[in-house]
This record gives C-alpha cells, structure tokens and sequence, in this order.
C-alpha cells in the first residue's frame, strides 16, 4: 500500500507553522492510555487541514472522572469536539481482572458509561472504537461464546455503531478498521506499550489521526463533493479510440476486466451516495461515451455522469470547466487518473484539488482509495440520491439562459416557485447538510449537526425557514436556510443565512428577504440585524447586506448590518411562492 499520509516527524515538524489565521477549533482528548503523541498527531494533520487545533489533554485515566463530573476540567474548557479514546488493552486487563459472570456484561457495561457520559455532552463526541485483540484462549470457539473477550469486543463495537444512531452529536472513529488496513503490528508496538502505557505505533499515529480530521474537517464543511474520472486504463482497460469498444477491458470473470468493473462498481455507490460524477478524457465525444451507451458490461451509464467532457484540451482546463458548471471548490474535488503525468500537471496547476497517487496495477485501485478515506461525511440526506440529476438538469438551464438577451426574460421563463417551510423532521438532515456543505453562500460560516438543528427548532427563541425551489425544468431541492434569532421584542437577529451555490443570481436573496421581512412584520419585530464574517471562501457574499438596503453600523472583523423594517420597500423576484 502506498503510504499518502505524513509521517510523524513532518506532523511535528507542523506544530512549528505560523498558523495565527488558521480558525481555532477548540478539542479535547479523554483517554485511559497515554496520548502525548496522539496530540502531537491530531494537531499536526490539523494544521494541514488548515485548523489550529487548540487542544485539552485530560489527565492520563481520568476517563469516567472527565466525562461525569460536570466541575470538571474538560467541562470547564468547553470543547466543540470531545475524542474519547479508552484502549483495547486497557479493556483486556479489566476483562482479567472480574468474574466469569461478569465478563458477558463487559460490552453493555462499557456502552452503558458511555451513553450516560453522552447525555451529559453538548460537544460533538468522537469515540475511537477497538481494534480486535484474539487472546487465543478459546481458538475459532469463542464465537458461540458470549463471555470470551472477541465476542465482547465486537458487540462493544457493534453496540458503538447503534448508539451513534441514537445520539446526532456522537460520531465513531473506526479504528478498527484501520487495524484491518496497515495489520496489528503496524498498529501496536508491544515493547513501547509496557514502558510507556501507549497502545498506538509511532507509525500508526499519522493515519489515526488523519482519520479523526477526517471526521471534524467534514462537520466543519471540508469534505469531497466530487470525483472526476479520466476513462482509457482509468474506468477501463485498453484505448477506446484505439482499442474499439469490442476489445476494452470490463466484466465480471477472472482478468484485469474484474478490476475496472469493481472499480466502477465502487463509483456508482458513490454516485447513488450523493458525491457528483465528472468524465475528464482526451478523447473524442462520441468515441469516449460509446461504451456508456453501448457495452454490456459497463457499470457506469451517461445518466450517471453530472459532467461529460472528452477533447484534446489540457486536463487542468478542462476540470476548471467543469469546476465552474458545477460551482464548487476545487479543494472539493478529487481526480483520477492512471498516468502519473496527467496527475502531475493537474497538481501543479491546481493545487488544491486532490489527486491521489494510483498504483501501476489497476488490480490495486479500489484496496488504494479505500485506505484514503476521500469521501468522508457527516451527514446523509435523501437529497443526496438526486445530485446528480440535479446537476444534469442545471446544464440544460445554462444551455437555455444563451437563448435570451436578457436575464431578467430568462429567470421568468423558468416559472420558479418556493416552498417555505419551518425546521421540521424530515427537512433537519438535509438543513444541517446543507450548512456543512455551504462555503461561498455563509454569511457566518456556522456549522451545524442535526442534533444542533433539533435544539434550534425547539427553542422559542428561534425560528428556522428552509427553502425548496423548483422550475418548469425539474427541482433545485433544499437550497437556502435561514435561521432567525429573536433578540428582544423588536429586533430578530439573523442568526445564520446559508445558500446553495447553484441558485445564485436567481433572485433566490430577494426572496428569502421578502420572507424574513415578512415574518418581522407578522410579529412585531421592527429592527432586522445581520452579521458577515469573511471567510477565505464567502466573499462573494461580502456585500449582500449592501445589496438588499441594509445599513452597515460597524466594519470589523465582525460586520454588522441594520435593516429598518417599516421603512423598506421590498425589491421584485422572479420567485413566486409555492402554497402547500
């Protein structure tokens, strides 16, 4: 396995970075094993995520101490992320040391703790699970037998996964899995546990703590939205412009074909997801989507495809085409494709997408990308399922708008209507992705979880609206939030304000207004007040505020805004209401 992680001297190395306009992430780490390096680790992938993690090490094996006792330290620090990490071996030495009664309790006692300390905590908890220790007492026997300690330890891990459904701000970081990736002895140095009380390697600590970044960067809105695929010895074997479709490389039996079909097995997965599917080839068109359209065994179909383009241009300007029709990030992005020349030119010329080193032997692809962890989230959607129809239906607007002169004609063609809605049950999932997913239409860059999102729709101090658009050519879906804060009895405070890039310059702010606007008026709110606090990413909405009347009444890094509401006369949108 190529190692794509640094190793633990360049994370070290990273704690010396100038990281004062990095934005702080406040963290804590609970553990009853020694956790020095693990620190030292997190906060070095942290930098590289562009974090300064601003982390509290508990005290060694103050675990139950730290989480139960509200006067406690890591209480009165007041973390936005708790990482609860409590040793496989640590748990060994408790399952030797209690009765044989005792020791089919062991699982549910520890999950027990657990969900008490959960209750407890308005943070968002990270757990490490366990990594399978066999202690060899009862060989292949100790599945039919509850009180051996690897059936305890995989109902704990299994029981882990079910409380992580019963708790939106509890999140597991599979360690396990990656115990299975780099092997037990990669992960656990025996010499160095007994001397130190550390259970983890100095070569595992990269890739444990990329993994938990991995977690805290997706609530934090850095995640992968995208995949855009080359296709020759990429999707399939061979040349198809050489090659002829009858004589590429794809199917089910024994052969290199195996590997491109499981690879594009994996992709529609992905794809039915939620993560958007692009095609960037050096090939012509027609030749490049003839196996999409006519050979059996491919797993990958046209309508699977958000964007599809195949020339001759340079790869790196073809994926800022597709960049601007999908209007996400590049650091959004991941590319593939099997010619490391092709992988270098889109490195150096975008640096910020990524693009993973792809082994020689496309036999090796899928075991390469699962290690990387590339697609990490922190929330799914039913909306997700629809992306990329979605975006399929966005080109043909983009194709339309080139039919008319005037924007204001093209916007009313499309006949868009609104639904309001308040925060219910069944938009929370999609709102709080929403905010983890926005980074240029977030006015305050606030993330959300659902469980944050329940809480704001249950206070009364609060009032939540999300917005689903649609036009005469499909639906946009969930596209716009807002959350309102009432302040007093005159002024609502918005509180956040977050939108989907793809309804820019619809008119869709203009709407939105009018509805804040209208819900002041309804309930005697005279004041509306807003705040902006730019982000590396959010300042196409730096004059928003400008645009729509309001009057700016300070200018810091904080700016805040003024809205009369008496005094306003609304502005026209091309957005009707859609009544329910």
């Amino acid at each position: 396995m190529i190692n794509y992680f640094s190793d633990f001297s360049a994370l070290r190395k990273n704690l010396k970075s100038d990281i004062r306009n990095f934005p702080v992430i406040k963290v804590a780490l609970v553990s009853d094993a020694a956790t020095q390096f693990l620190k030292t680790g997190i906060k070095g992938v942290g930098i590289e995520r562009g974090f300064n993690i601003d982390l509290f090490e508990a005290d060694f094996n103050q675990v139950e101490r730290q989480l139960l006792d509200l006067n406690s330290e890591l209480f009165q620090y007041n973390p936005e992320f708790i990482i609860i990490f409590q040793s496989a071996h640590k748990l060994l030495n408790k399952y030797n040391s209690i009765s044989e009664v005792n020791k089919s309790n062991l699982a549910i006692k520890r999950i027990e703790f657990l969900e008490s300390a959960c209750k407890n905590l308005n943070s968002k908890v990270i757990i490490l699970n366990y990594p399978e220790i066999d202690d060899g007492i009862f060989g292949s026997y100790h599945s039919k037998l509850q009180h051996s300690f690897l059936y305890q330890i995989r109902m704990l891990n299994f029981e882990l996964m079910k409380l992580s459904q019963l708790y939106s701000n509890l999140y597991i970081c599979d360690i396990s899995s990656i115990q299975n990736i780099i092997g037990s002895e990669k992960m656990f140095d025996s010499s160095v546990y007994v001397t130190t009380e550390m259970v983890f390697s100095i070569e595992s600590i990269p890739i444990i703590s990329s993994r938990i970044l991995d977690i805290i960067s997706a609530i934090k809105g850095k995640f992968k939205k995208c995949i855009i695929l080359d296709l020759d010895n990429t999707l399939w074997g061979g040349i198809i412009g050489d090659d002829g479709i009858e004589n590429i490389q794809l199917g089910h039996e024994i052969g290199i074909g195996k590997a491109f079909t499981e690879f594009q097995c994996w992709i529609k997965k992905l794809k039915n997801r939620g993560i958007i599917i692009a095609i960037c080839s050096k090939n012509n068109e027609e030749t490049a989507k003839e196996p999409f359209l006519n050979h059996p065994d491919m797993i990958l179909r046209l309508e699977d495809i958000s964007v599809f383009i195949a020339n001759w241009e340079n790869k790196a300007d073809n994926i800022r085409v597709i960049q601007s029709i999908l209007n996400i990030g590049f650091d959004s992005m991941v590319f593939i494709d099997d010619n490391p020349f092709e992988r270098k030119i889109v490195r150096d010329i975008i640096p910020e997408i990524t693009v993973p080193e792809m082994p020689d032997d496309p036999a090796e692809y899928l075991e390469t990308l699962y290690g990387l962890n590339l697609f990490e989230t922190s929330s799914i959607s039913n909306a997700d399922s629809i992306r990329t129809e979605q975006y399929q239906i966005e080109s043909k607007r983009l194709l339309l708008s080139k039919q008319f002169t005037n924007e204001i004609d093209f916007l009313y063609s499309l006949e868009m209507k609104c639904t309001v809605l308040p925060f219910n049950t069944f938009n929370i999932p999609r709102v709080a992705q929403l905010s983890q997913r926005s980074n240029q239409f977030n006015l305050r860059t606030v993330r959300y979880s659902e469980g944050d999102i329940e809480n704001i729709s249950s206070n009364i101090n609060y009032q939540g609206f999300s917005f689903t658009l649609e036009d005469n050519l499909g639906g946009h879906g969930l596209i716009c939030c807002v959350i309102l804060e009432k302040k007093d009895t005159d002024v609502l405070f918005i509180d956040n304000w977050f939108m989907s890039c793809r309804v820019l310059k619809r008119t869709m702010e203009v709407f939105t207004l009018n509805t804040i606007i209208d819900y002041a008026n309804q309930n005697g709110f005279s004041l509306i007040r807003g705040e902006y606090i730019p982000t590396a990413k959010n300042e196409i909405v730096a004059n928003l505020f400008d645009s729509l009347g309001f009057v700016r009444v300070s200018n810091g890094e904080k700016q805040l805004f003024e809205l009369d509401v008496k005094n306003h006369t609304k502005k026209e949108t091309c957005i009707k209401i859609k009544h329910i």
